[in-house]
């Protein structure tokens, strides 16, 4: 279990590569709500997300030996980003393989940023293609099964303590648990009262099925919003959110793709359904927490295409 002390070293390491992202009051999701909401707007962030924090603290901590040999990652999409123009900014060679159905927009920024982009038919074949990069000497920068990336992706929940008005609940997405996890174990250190609510997608749901479990299980993936779709959570990241989150929500991918379109349209921010996914899970947490919340919503990340957005709007009916 990392502890806060690891994300205060994190959050150290990073400074100068990464920005801290702004902390706002938002009355247009208030409204929306009924309830006072706070927004922790990650998809600021450079590469537009949180994941560039992880990323940068993996690579800054490469040996001579590992930097030259260079890094492999596995992601739907913002992992890659962020590892690719890490890579680049640090003159470290990177491979990222990617699912067929990561968005186009990620592929082409990794590719970019100077990284080789191999793209598998799934998901789960971009992770059975780690193996083969790794035993080349390569060395993996995991997107959540890691210790050094928790604790830098905690540095989100770092910030939210500190600039946020007082909080009750705080609500933050899940692909394989890495920032569910850095942001609970800095927020139970800093705001021990504040309840920690997980959310993913029915088609992504690998840390809900995690718990029922007792640990963590391949789970089938189906899923539009690839961003949080995992083939499986880890143990490092099972045992984070069973001892520290207050659950885990389910929402649909309809109901995350409606969520990108209020957050566009009430909170002014272009988000992806990664965070959109927020909004009818914080409904369900009002409702069993009742409209006196105090919400936080880690808007995760922005790397997504207006042509995207339309695209699943229509395909859910959404217009």
């Amino acid at each position: 279990m990392i502890t806060v002390a690891d994300v205060e070293a994190a959050a150290e390491r990073i400074a100068g590569h990464v920005i801290k992202t702004p902390t706002v009051a938002s009355p247009g999701l208030s409204a929306l709500l009924g309830a006072r909401v706070t927004a922790k707007l990650e998809l600021l962030q450079r590469t537009g997300s949180f994941k560039v924090r992880g990323a940068t603290a993996k690579l800054l901590g490469l040996g001579a030996r590992e930097r030259a040999a260079g890094v492999v990652a596995v992601s739907g999409g913002n992992h890659g980003i962020a590892v690719a123009v890490m890579a680049g900014a640090l003159g470290i060679e990177a491979t990222v393989v990617m699912p067929r159905s990561a968005p186009s927009r990620a592929v082409g920024i990794a590719e970019t940023a100077g990284a080789h982009v191999v793209l598998a038919d799934s998901m789960d074949g971009a992770f059975a293609l780690l193996e083969e990069f790794t035993a080349k000497g390569l060395t993996l920068v995991h997107p959540f099964d890691d210790p050094v990336v928790i604790a830098a992706q905690g540095t989100v929940g770092l910030e939210l303590a500190e600039d946020a008005d007082e909080l009750t609940d705080v609500l933050v997405s899940i692909g394989g648990g890495g920032l569910i996890s850095g942001v609970a174990a800095a927020l139970r250190a800093r705001r021990p009262g504040v309840r920690i609510w997980g959310v993913e997608t029915e088609g992504a749901r690998a840390m809900s099925q995690a718990l029922a479990a007792g640990g963590p299980v391949p789970v089938e993936l189906s899923s539009v919003v690839s961003t949080l779709s995992a083939p499986t959570a880890s143990q490092l990241t099972y045992e984070h959110v069973s001892a520290l989150v207050t659950d885990v929500l389910t929402v649909s991918d309809a109901e995350a793709v409606r969520g990108t379109l209020d957050l566009a349209e009430h909170a002014k921010v272009w988000a992806e359904p990664a965070a959109g996914c927020l909004l009818p899970a914080a409904r369900r947490v009002l409702e069993r927490v009742g409209q006196d919340a105090r919400l936080g919503l880690v808007v995760c990340g922005g790397n997504v295409t207006p042509a995207d957005v339309d695209t699943w709007a229509e395909k859910f009916n959404l217009r």
